[in-house]
């Protein structure tokens, strides 16, 4: 794979950002490239680091021709992790999932394993090991997207995968979900730190406009939160930058040991919130013995332009009023935001009808990191007792 060289980064303590950049040929034999600028990825190295990566796909209701494009895109040397929490009352669509996943299985032989979120075995696996932060009051597992990227990192962990990524199952282009993957297998060998995110953002987000499809560059959601994360990082640097264009960003991966030691949000504030925590952590060389070997290493955030665009499901204006709001909650309570930036925060969601003059975003829910959760026993305790827990592998 040719991709473009990142040649700006901002360094923010021990976290470093680079800067967008484009895939330019997604499968090549160049063994050599005599230009600085551009870096080669031999195609044995991308395919040897799938073999290390689960891929995990969060799911709830999505339409089942959806399901399948993006299950038979993922590359077969990637172990899947499907956590659901569709219905299974009138209908039962995690049945209907489950029957789809076991045909998959028996057409292509993947690994997969599966789980519905809602499961009260799994619920009790995280009650045993004194983890609760996933539970509500009633001793369930929350609704959130958040929740369910939680549950597929500790299936990751079970079965040793040293890198996960993440994939929406409500993509249209199975094609691109291939090169999603892949996109962050590159990420990974650029990296020269064992604590290491891949971000991407989608060349086009079409939408249809007039009878036509318009491949608009930016979505909404991902404009506003960009622009206020930039704005966190200028306040804390007295540089103005426009250096985060992934703030909203699915379609991401990490190494497990990243993924171990980062508290995760609720919900959908879950992709913005990894960015404002390690800012917050690792931005300032403070309390560096209980991370040493992070600040020794630092923190890479790699950002991947697409060559697919990004065709997802419409979930309608409600959906997008509901992720700006937890998105900006997430800067709007960080330790590192001004009262300045609080206040254009908050008058851009009283604009967007979102929040009421006077009212604040929600303070988001924060689950600790799993680095503790004594792996084993929480997955022995899952198998014993979660119904839906299913694995399909040779």
């Amino acid at each position: 794979m040719l991709l473009e060289a990142p040649v700006y980064k901002e360094i923010f303590g021990a976290v470093t950002i680079y800067e967008l950049q484009k895939v330019i040929k997604m499968d090549t034999e160049t063994e050599e490239v005599p230009i600085y600028t551009i870096t080669n990825l031999p195609r044995d190295k991308i395919y040897e680091t799938l073999g290390k990566m689960a891929v995990i796909v969060p799911m709830k209701n999505e339409k089942l021709h959806l399901v399948d494009g993006v299950l038979k895109a993922i590359p077969h040397k990637c172990p899947i992790i499907i956590v659901s929490n569709s219905k299974r009352e009138g209908p039962n669509r995690y049945k209907m999932e489950v029957d789809l996943v076991r045909h998959f299985y028996n057409l292509t032989h993947s690994k997969v394993i599966m789980v519905h979120q809602k499961d009260p075995g799994l619920a009790k696996a995280f009650k045993e090991v004194g983890y609760t932060d996933i539970l509500d009051n009633n001793g369930n597992i929350r609704n959130g997207k958040g929740e369910g990227m939680l549950i597929g990192i500790l299936l990751a962990k079970v079965i040793g995968a040293e890198y996960v990524g993440f994939v929406d199952a409500d993509n249209y282009i199975p094609g691109s979900v291939n090169e999603y993957v892949k996109d962050y297998a590159a990420g990974f060998l650029m990296s020269e730190s064992d604590y290491t995110m891949v971000r991407l953002h989608w060349r086009h987000k079409p939408k249809v406009t007039k009878g036509t499809l318009y491949f608009k560059k930016w979505g909404r959601v991902s404009e506003i939160t960009n622009h206020y994360l930039n704005m966190l990082i200028s306040e804390q640097t007295a540089f103005e930058t426009t250096i985060m264009v992934t703030g909203n960003a699915g379609e991401h991966a990490m190494t497990m040991k990243l993924a171990e030691i980062m508290p995760f949000s609720t919900g959908y504030s879950i992709e913005p919130y990894e960015i404002v925590y390690l800012l917050e952590r690792f931005g300032k060389w403070e309390e560096v013995e209980e991370f040493k070997d992070v600040f020794d290493q630092g923190i890479e955030i790699f950002q991947i332009e697409t060559l697919n665009p990004h065709f997802h499901e419409d979930k309608g204006q409600e959906h997008v009023k509901e992720m700006i709001l937890l998105s900006l909650a997430t800067i709007y309570h960080s330790k590192l935001a001004s009262n300045t930036l609080k206040k254009r925060i908050l008058a851009d969601l009283v604009e967007h009808g979102i929040i009421k003059r006077g009212e604040e975003p929600p303070k988001p829910i924060i689950m600790r990191p799993i680095k503790d959760i004594p792996i084993k026993e929480w997955f022995e305790i899952a198998e014993d007792n979660a119904e839906t827990l299913l694995r399909f592998e040779i």
